[in-house]
């Protein structure tokens, strides 16, 4: 699927109530698992420990922070749209969070997204997407939620 544009809030609001695009894949690595851990100072063994993944964990095998899996979004997120004339753009907060299965390490995840509500607040567009973050050749998502951006155009 081809990256929309956006340089406005009416080419924004045209896409309201449809889906937006689907990112590429993005392989999870121990390594970015690592880098995570130390970041946020979560050093749990499910995360960080092969060995013992392998031998006591459910999964059989280490596992992403539910949260490296938040943090990725906004870079799958640019793989979807694309937003011109724009001076600046904030997270603004994400409603209906919900970790559906975990993604295990060598996993592979893409964004899909689509615009659940669009408003000009007085030059400021708040946009609220729907977003599902899916793991290639499994039925659950990793995680589902309505991600908010403020977006200041020029």
């Amino acid at each position: 699927m081809e990256k929309i544009v956006v340089s406005n809030f009416e080419e924004f609001k045209a896409f309201e109530g449809k889906e937006l695009g689907v990112s590429d894949y993005l392989k999870v690595t121990q390594e970015q698992v690592n880098l995570f851990a130390d970041a946020t100072l979560d050093h749990q063994w499910i995360h960080t420990d092969p060995e013992r993944a392998a031998k006591e964990s459910p999964f059989k095998k280490t596992i992403a922070h539910g949260y490296l899996n938040v943090s990725i979004l906004p870079y799958l997120w640019e793989q979807i749209a694309d937003f011109e004339n724009v001076k600046l753009m904030v997270n603004y907060g994400i409603d209906k969070l919900k970790f559906n299965q975990p993604v295990a390490v060598g996993s592979e995840v893409r964004l899909k997204a689509k615009l659940h509500s669009i408003v000009n607040l007085r030059g400021v567009v708040k946009a609220e997407i729907d977003v599902t973050l899916e793991i290639k050749d499994e039925r659950k998502p990793a995680l589902t939620g309505r991600l908010i951006f403020l977006y200041h155009f020029n």
